[in-house]
């Protein structure tokens, strides 16, 4: 085999800066391959045990809330239960949980063995024909069980069509919302905190990766790829990038207007990623290419210190709309708001997070809902200047017996925001 000449390795090496200058995502995937090292080869997804954990508590509560059955539809709540990870559609695919004895599983007769590859607990499954009613199915189950005047608890997220079929098959039936799932999943385990983290670890060694690639005139999605790369190489499945520039960081979902980073201006990261089920969610900002104005360390710095109030007003047995409240309080005390107003704090201060990246419940004004141990939110009271930029920095915390523990530490200094 000939060797290339020097000529042709320098030609090269200058195709590969060019094919750098031109597509920035390319050259960045290609280099984290070679830089980064998967974080995830020791995790330990949930396992049987736990899941039939799962099970048993539920069912204790279902009795104790006179509950017969539980419907859950694909989505979190199921693959929580069952392990199955299913998308939802037209044909109906389904658990039952009764109160006691082992769960059911409907779905259509061609999508078995694809079901059967993740359902991680005992349970019967019972398969539907094109030209069948699925709910005769549930039906004809909680029949054999004698509960077809029973009280069926349906899971927060089931559609209604759904809902409606299952009234029809069992029009005797009480159907009520599920008071069961929400109350477990918010309270997390040892073993899904732990997955947690390492969502966490896996997302903050990407954006010590990303940071020092970020390069004058890259665009969000130039940014979003070289995170997405650094992501998958590190292990984790990416759940969304969120990358906002200069005046864009001030809409805390977005803009759809062309955006460059510059010199000077605010560069907005809301990053996170999912390890075996479970979700991160972190964002930074920082000035790119100059030393922060006086304005931009004023806000950079008053949404540190909010994250800080956040952090110790999340005490154990306090209502999870209490810690909104100190942030907002002390934000209105320096001329921001009032409430949700701009320039100031537009969105609540945290939201609960797991195996889905929004869930219950959140740190809002009005929530009443007491902090518990297991409990796992964002704190991230982000600043939003219209016109200007916005601030957002954002880390997760569980609650514990001690009080609240970050997931990720928040940066101490705007000088090092990745931290």
């Amino acid at each position: 085999m000939l060797m290339p000449d020097r000529r042709t390795l320098l030609r090269r090496a200058a195709a590969g800066l060019a094919a750098a200058a031109i597509s920035p995502r390319l050259f960045a995937q290609e280099r984290a391959s070679e830089a980064l090292r998967p974080m995830t080869g020791g995790v330990v997804p949930i396992g049987r045990v736990e899941r039939a954990d799962r099970l048993a508590r539920a069912q204790r509560m279902m009795q104790a809330a006179g509950i017969d059955a539980l419907l859950i539809e694909p989505g979190a709540s199921l693959i929580y239960y069952t392990g199955i990870g299913w998308h939802r559609s037209e044909r109906l695919t389904a658990a039952v949980l009764p109160a006691s004895g082992a769960p059911l599983i409907v779905c259509p007769f061609f999508e078995k063995p694809s079901i059967d590859e993740s359902l991680a607990i005992p349970a019967e499954v019972r398969v539907w024909q094109e030209d069948e009613n699925p709910y005769a199915l549930i039906a004809g189950f909680l029949s054999e069980k004698r509960l077809t005047k029973g009280r069926i608890g349906i899971e927060e997220t089931v559609r209604y069509f759904a809902v409606d079929g299952l009234k029809a098959a069992l029009p005797e039936a009480t159907l009520v919302r599920d008071p069961v799932t929400r109350a477990l999943r918010m309270r997390k385990t040892a073993a899904e905190i732990a997955l947690m983290q390492v969502a966490a670890d896996v997302t903050m060694a990407a954006y010590r990766w990303t940071y020092p690639q970020v390069r004058a005139g890259m665009t969000p999605a130039d940014i979003g790829a070289l995170m997405s790369a650094a992501t998958k190489q590190l292990g984790g499945k990416v759940e969304f990038n969120l990358v906002l520039l200069g005046q864009a960081a001030a809409y805390p979902h977005g803009s759809g207007k062309p955006q460059a980073v510059r010199a000077g201006e605010v560069v907005l990261m809301d990053c996170g990623c999912t390890v075996a089920d479970y979700q991160s969610d972190i964002s930074r900002s920082w000035v790119h290419g100059a030393t922060a104005t006086a304005e931009q360390r004023k806000v950079w710095n008053d949404v540190a210190q909010g994250q800080k109030i956040a952090f110790s007003a999340a005490r154990l047995g306090a209502a999870a709309g209490s810690v909104d409240d100190a942030v907002r309080q002390h934000y209105e005390a320096l001329g921001y708001g009032p409430r949700y107003a701009l320039p100031g704090l537009s969105h609540r201060t945290g939201h609960g997070i797991g195996m889905e990246g929004h869930e219950a419940v959140n740190l809002v004004h009005g929530e009443t809902t007491k902090l518990d141990v297991g409990m796992c939110f964002s704190n991230e009271p982000g600043l939003y200047l219209p016109g200007v930029m916005g601030i957002r920095l954002e880390d997760c915390f569980h609650m514990t017996a001690q009080g609240p523990e970050w997931f990720s530490k928040p940066p101490g200094l705007m000088a090092e925001p990745i931290g």
